[in-house]
């Protein structure tokens, strides 16, 4: 008999009136692993914003522009997988590197005070592993194709993992946020044409613009907050002409995008769908001219209908013209 029960049956003897003790086996780790997992679950879900796919959205479309204009709106449908699927996921390890890298800042944003790497639910490695889980993910999907796509994505994870660091120095974070946002546009071309022409390049510098005006319009949510931490952001840098500066980054982006269309010989379904878009910048302007906050953050995430609309439009003109 082992110890533990012969003891247990010597008490039992001694002392009919009490029950006899079995030592109970402690959970096997594997079971403790898997009840830790399903817990952090939801933090892990939060840290790369899968509850707000308005981020992933915002890369999406500018790339899914640059997949339609390169294949003449006929794009092989793997490449949209391959594509759609690698946003998702670079967008993904982008949240989980920024929160890593504010995770001192984030603390004094009331609305970031309860990310989960803020608020102690995650710890730092475990946002880096996911991020490096999620990067080589996207890597793997590009696999099948050529050599300067791959080229490009690894530029686009630097520019990716040092976007966070910009704003401790760069008066307009919100433009290398663009690039980086835009990147899967001159990636697109490559991967449908084998090279990076000057359309692609143009395309990427609309989107910085676009990037301004609605980054700026987030960033006016938080300007108290980032004024007493430090932090840079364009809508500080504009200041009372931030509205102005919103609006006249709307046009420019909008403008470009417009004439370059226009160049590859979309025409009027194409024109419509920019109009729409317009439409959505000017509506914006309704929302964030009293610069209230509640106001700032619904145009922020309107612009994924004017996203849409542009990528409408560049569809249509290719599927009726």
């Amino acid at each position: 008999m082992k110890p533990g029960k012969a003891r247990a049956e010597a008490a039992r003897k001694s002392n009919p009136d009490i029950l006899a003790v079995v030592p109970i086996a402690p959970p096997s780790p594997a079971v403790s692993y898997s009840s830790a997992l399903r817990t952090k679950l939801p933090a892990y879900w939060k840290l790369v914003r899968l509850d707000k796919p308005i981020g992933i959205l915002l890369l999406l479309w500018p790339t899914l522009w640059a997949l339609w204009l390169a294949s003449d709106g006929l794009p092989d449908w793997r490449l949209l997988l391959i594509f759609t699927l690698g946003t998702a996921l670079m967008r993904s390890a982008g949240c989980a590197l920024n929160d890593y890298a504010d995770r001192d800042f984030d603390r004094h944003v009331k609305r970031t005070a309860e990310r989960p790497l803020t608020s102690g639910k995650i710890r730092g490695w475990e946002a880096l592993v996911i991020a490096a889980v999620l990067s080589a993910l996207a890597f793997l999907l590009i696999l099948p194709l050529n050599l300067l796509t791959k080229q490009l994505s690894l530029a686009a994870l630097a520019i990716a993992g040092s976007y966070p660091y910009f704003k401790r120095f760069f008066a307009i974070p919100q433009a290398y946020l663009g690039i980086a946002f835009g990147f899967g546009i001159p990636m697109a071309y490559a991967a449908v044409q084998g090279q990076v022409p000057p359309a692609a390049w143009l395309l990427l510098l609309a989107n910085v613009a676009w990037a301004i005006a609605y980054d700026t319009e987030y960033a006016m949510v938080d300007r108290d907050d980032d004024l007493r931490i430090g932090i840079k952001t364009s809508a500080i840098t504009f200041g009372r002409m931030d509205v102005t500066a919103v609006m006249v980054s709307y046009a420019i982006a909008l403008g470009m995008i417009l004439a370059i269309g226009w160049q590859l010989g979309l025409r009027w379904w194409f024109a419509a769908g920019m109009a729409v878009a317009a439409g959505f910048a000017v509506q914006h302007y309704t929302l964030i001219r009293e610069r209230d906050r509640m106001g700032c953050f619904a145009a922020f995430r309107g612009n994924n209908y004017l996203g849409a609309a542009v990528f409408a439009g560049i569809a249509l003109d290719y599927a009726f013209a």
